[in-house]
């Protein structure tokens, strides 16, 4: 895939359609496609509709992130994201927890089939901790002796190592990872909610000017702009504290 680099503010938003009928996702592209970069397709939509509505949102006029944070075998692993390749989508996240073996396979598949078919590699992400964790789940659940920062770090540099193109992480991690790993290195901050928005399910959530300040490439918003009264007013106030926010970091 071509370079992501955002150029515009609104190229930063990846607005999670959380729909489960081509419908909305319909309503949703045909109304902010041109106030969002990309539309992204998670569990809820893709196990509902499929590939369907991936072809919906090319169709029209979307660009589409793939949310599926696969995680298994290495094999199976680069069958998965070559099929997801072959139908046409090029940004994708998989789980950075997998280990470095299953992330760099996946890697040498997936560029191994886009030289076969002459087409552009596609852009891989790393998920790194689920934005609903907090550190007593860390430590207490999962039996991981880390600070949650530190832990979020050192996977987003195994699926740097391996050859990933970025990560999915908080905004409280993004500029050390990007000090660290470098600034062509993608992060992707999940759970973001303006502060005039609803907080929801998560637990780690950021403001969108917090996670650009941070250094963040893309954020994640889906019912702060999707259950809004007027779906495109709230993008543009996005929009505008985004631009807000890159001004600030000049």
């Amino acid at each position: 895939m071509e370079n992501i680099k955002p150029v515009e503010a609104k190229d930063r938003i990846i607005l999670a359609l959380d729909v489960d009928n081509i419908e909305d996702v319909i309503k949703y592209v045909d109304l902010l496609k041109e106030y969002v970069g990309f539309f992204k397709v998670g569990l809820p939509l893709f196990t509902s509709c499929g590939f369907k509505a991936i072809e919906v949102i090319k169709e029209h006029g979307g660009k589409v992130y793939f949310d599926g944070k696969f995680q298994d075998i290495p094999n199976t692993m680069a069958q998965a994201c070559t099929n997801l390749m072959k139908k046409g989508i090029d940004f994708f996240n998989i789980s950075a927890a997998g280990g470095s073996k299953m992330l760099a396979n996946t890697i040498h598949e997936c560029k191994t089939y886009a030289e076969k078919e002459n087409i552009e590699p596609p852009v891989i992400l790393g998920v790194t901790l689920l934005s609903s964790f907090g550190q007593k789940t860390l430590t207490n659940e999962l039996c991981v002796d880390m600070n949650i920062s530190n832990y979020v770090l050192k996977l987003s540099k195994i699926a740097k190592e391996a050859g990933l193109s970025g990560v999915i992480a908080p905004d409280t991690d993004a500029m050390q990872i990007k000090k660290e790993l470098g600034d062509d290195f993608i992060v992707v901050c999940p759970a973001v909610r303006p502060t005039w928005a609803m907080v929801n399910d998560q637990i780690r959530i950021v403001s969108p000017t917090d996670a650009i300040k941070a250094g963040a490439d893309f954020i994640i918003i889906g019912r702060p702009i999707t259950h809004a009264a007027d779906p495109t007013v709230a993008a543009k106030l996005i929009i505008n504290e985004i631009d807000e926010a890159l001004k600030s970091n000049i």
